[in-house]
């Protein structure tokens, strides 16, 4: 190349300008290339990658290796590995403190993350965020999809006014006594928590005050979200305004926190689910469906099952990191079926459904251990990685969707059936059992040793045996109807045994013991509804009298040793004749355990079950009769169409 002589310019001087511009031009390349550089380096950094990458492209998701070592939680070796809904894991023992802690869990995670206290909580994470679906689109959360949804149709296609004729007021003076003393707690608990921690998550009764906790990535008041139902049900309309006022105006959703996919669902997509169904009230489902939208990237997998914990703010997901090797677990990605269908019910959008859709047809194709579902599964390999079966903490609420998305379906879904019979008959074969005593229970399997312990929280399995008896195996009806109360049955002995008439955590079979907790660690009770639970649903399929007793028996003992002057806290030890409280009053309680007794208390048209199936955080769900709503929709279409 030769260069050409500029007049008046010498060689030498239009060599230095063009070496200049040459030295400029890097250095001005080499700016931009570190500005976007720093911009995909920033905590919120998703944002930008969906600008700049292609939409067919998603930024890889890593997790630990699948033959990492399980990630072990320091404590007691019993409480190791947590679980769910406050299981196995419920009682994990971290020694965060010097102080004494109890767990303060809900059905997983955190009901799962035991004693650990819920301001410690701190997963170990996968970094590597991921991005959101691609097919959500904002139209999701700003109702233009979900505006299609038929309210009207829908409360055409219910068999009965969800708060029956009457609201369900009992007839005889006595159980109508009791079903307003139930009331008067909610409303003491309501008001003690508006009083002290409004807005927060949970109440402290002890000291007064709010307690907020890492569960919920950032969200606020789900002891309002939580008690939104119980609250319309129970006819407090009062304080259902007040809440439904804060979700309006408080309920930020724009959080950037670390997230429990399985708590935020449960509670929070659960129960503005059910506010909207039971009210119509436009908020809770521009609420919810915005949550939903969040939620989804944590089923940015290879093999689609989700991760434990999100980021609400970037779609960043990853595992719990006493998950062993980076595990999903089954009662997490098992108990979204029910909300995340009814998401795409009021959305018009499939994705949710087929999100879920997706972990049963994984669940379909791997092999299953004598019939029985692991607790820990692999997101990226899709195998399981311990052979440790559960129908208490870590695995519960997998098996109890299974039978209610049957039941949710109008008795459509026949994969869901079948896989809850399986189920049922390879839980009978391995892992139910008869103490020397004769009492029934549900042992738990490790790779084929039995562990002859049942947790609390396996105590709702006699509910779900129950509404299940009657689309069973042929001639198995009454089967499964005394296997349901033999079940519930074990679990009141649980609560007749101890000094406080309440149950312990996790009770044994072994050593001589008959349904009493041997262990100091497993003595504790955190307001936990399982147990009133069954005796809600048992009522209702026999209307045997004992089961109301039972329940009376629980509102004293709840009264006795758990009410405190500015609230209902957990108690330490429920073999202790002077209580120890806990000092938490659990979402949970309002949502679930008060719920359920002044259902026990009521007449079965209050959210009779022929209409609703409830979530695992007790949040009603109406069935959805597919032929029903499409008549009535097209019904109203043509209505509308001949006015105009």
């Amino acid at each position: 190349m030769v260069l050409r002589k500029l007049p008046g310019v010498s060689a030498s001087g239009m060599g230095l300008r063009l070496s200049q511009k040459f030295v400029f031009l890097l250095f001005l390349s080499g700016l931009v290339t570190l500005c976007f550089g720093a911009l995909f380096f920033l905590p919120d950094s998703v944002r930008l990658k969906r600008i700049f990458l292609s939409k067919n492209e998603n930024p890889a998701v890593t997790v630990g290796s699948d033959n990492e070592l399980s990630k072990k939680v320091p404590g007691d070796p019993e409480h190791q590995r947590a679980g769910l809904k406050g299981g196995e894991g419920g009682n994990v023992k971290l020694k965060v403190s010097r102080k004494p802690s109890v767990t303060h869990g809900a059905r997983t995670v955190e009901r799962s993350v035991g004693s650990r206290a819920q301001d410690e909580w701190s997963p170990a994470r996968s970094h590597e965020p991921a991005a959101r679906d691609e097919r959500v689109t904002s139209s999701a959360h700003n109702g233009e999809r979900g505006s299609t949804y038929n309210y009207e149709a829908f409360k055409k296609c219910l068999r009965k006014p969800p708060l029956g004729n009457n609201k369900g007021t009992p007839s005889d003076s006595e159980t109508l006594q009791r079903r307003e003393k139930v009331k008067e707690m909610m409303k003491f608990a309501w008001d003690n928590y508006k009083q002290y921690a409004w807005g927060k998550n949970e109440l402290r009764p002890l000291t007064r005050n709010g307690h907020i906790g890492n569960m919920f990535g950032g969200l606020r008041g789900a002891s309002i979200v939580d008690s939104l139902d119980t609250l319309y049900i129970m006819g407090l309309m009062e304080e259902y305004e007040e809440a439904k006022e804060w979700v309006q105006n408080n309920l930020d959703l724009n959080s950037n926190g670390e997230a429990s996919l399985f708590e935020v669902n449960i509670r929070y997509v659960g129960g503005l689910l059910s506010a909207y169904y039971l009210t119509g009230a436009e908020i809770f489902k521009q609420k919810v469906m915005e949550l939903g939208e969040k939620l989804l990237p944590a089923f940015n997998t290879p093999t689609g099952i989700p991760r434990g914990v999100i980021n609400l703010g970037s779609g960043t997901s990853w595992s719990w990191g006493w998950a062993s090797a980076g595990s999903s677990i089954l009662a997490e990605f098992g108990t979204l079926h029910l909300e995340f269908v009814h998401l795409s019910e009021l959305s018009g959008n499939p994705v949710f459904t087929e999100k879920v859709m997706n972990i049963r047809k994984l669940l379909n194709k791997i092999e299953k251990p004598h019939g029985l579902y692991p607790n820990f599964l692999s997101p990226v390999s899709g195998n399981w990685v311990q052979h440790h079966v559960s129908i208490g903490g870590l695995g519960d609420s997998f098996y109890e969707y299974l039978i209610k998305s049957f039941l949710m379906s109008d008795k459509t879904d026949q994969e869901a059936k079948k896989m809850y019979y399986s189920a049922m008959e390879a839980i009978e074969t391995n892992l139910v059992q008869k103490s020397p005593a004769g009492l029934t229970y549900v042992a738990e399997w490790r790779g084929g040793i039995l562990d002859h312990k049942m947790g609390h929280l396996a105590c709702f399995s006699g509910g779900m045996i129950g509404i299940g008896a009657d689309d069973g195996p042929a001639g198995q009806k009454q089967h499964y109807l005394d296997l349901a109360a033999e079940i519930t049955h074990t679990c009141h002995e649980s609560y007749s045994r101890s000094a406080t008439k309440l149950g312990p955590e996790a009770f044994r079979f072994d050593g001589g013991a008959e349904a009493t907790a041997t262990r100091l660690s497993d003595r504790y009770y955190i307001l936990r509804p399982e147990v009133i639970e069954s005796y809600m649903y048992m009522w209702r399929l026999t209307h045997d009298p004992k089961y109301r007793e039972w329940g009376w028996e629980a509102v004293e003992a709840l009264e006795k040793h758990c009410r405190v002057d500015a609230g209902f806290s957990g108690i330490r030890d429920v073999y202790a004749s002077t209580v120890s409280h806990d000092n938490m009053q659990q979402s949970f309680f309002l949502s679930e355990t008060l719920k359920y007794l002044y259902l026990l208390f009521s007449d079965d048209d209050l959210l009779p079950l022929e209409d609703w199936v409830f979530n695992t955080e007790a949040h009603p769900l109406p069935v959805i009769r597919k032929t029903c709503l499409q008549e009535h929709s097209n019904t109203q279409n043509n209505g509308q169409t001949n006015l105009e």
